[in-house]
């Protein structure tokens, strides 16, 4: 998870209908993010050929009130996955952002240090993060940046001006590794669009690594009109 503070000015038009952004201390973010997908599943069935697979993403920060509930979720900027089955799929069922393109992903446990690579090609560039963490593992504290960027747990999604869909995501209180070096080469102007240019020369505001879990998705879509 590599964080970036940005002018919330700069998110409203991929703002979906119905939310609003979520700040810390007043703070706005957009993390750039790379993970796997492992042994993914629909209704308890394993995928073949497609059931494996890494993906970066870029997304920010929203909430929705409910009623007497607050919900804390993401939006996707965009998506990027190395299967084009994949990401056609997930465009048509679930109105997302995905994108096919090249990805490589690599991990090594040296000693008491994790090391992860993510490297990916697209619009004629090759782009990566690079990260070394350590090995101990951290529960989070309450209150600080850490949670606030893991412990949103509904996805919305923009179909139209007026409409917004939600699900939600479940998965347990993570831990985390902290970092010990970073290094991001990333074009955001060429693959995000020119809003997310100036990213190019701005230094990560912090990165986060979690230690994944079993997660679902509650696909049962909550179609909100405004």
């Amino acid at each position: 998870m590599v964080n970036y503070e940005i002018d919330p000015q700069i998110l409203r038009s991929y703002l979906p209908a119905g939310v609003t952004i979520d700040t810390y201390q007043n703070q706005c973010f957009v993390s750039l993010v790379g993970f796997e997908f492992k042994g993914c599943k629909i209704a308890g069935i394993p995928i073949p050929y497609f059931g494996n697979f890494e993906e970066i993403n870029l997304r920010f920060y929203v909430k929705r009130r409910d009623g007497a509930i607050e919900k804390r979720g993401v939006v996707f900027i965009s998506e990027l996955v190395p299967h084009t089955t994949v990401a056609v799929l997930a465009n048509r069922l679930y109105k997302e952002h995905y994108t096919s393109c090249k990805i490589k992903y690599k991990y090594e446990l040296a000693h008491a240090e994790k090391r992860l690579e993510y490297r990916w090609a697209i619009n004629n560039g090759s782009y990566h993060i690079k990260a070394k963490f350590q090995n101990e593992e951290s529960a989070i504290v309450p209150g600080t940046l850490e949670e606030f960027i893991y412990e949103h747990y509904y996805g919305f999604t923009k179909v139209t001006e007026t409409e917004t869909w939600e699900y939600t995501v479940n998965h347990p209180r993570w831990h985390i590794n902290a970092p010990t070096e970073v290094e991001v080469q990333c074009d955001f102007g060429k693959i995000y669009g020119p809003d997310f240019s100036f990213l190019n020369q701005q230094e990560p505001y912090s990165v986060y690594n979690a230690v994944g879990s079993d997660v679902t998705i509650d696909w049962e879509i909550n179609k909100i009109k405004v």
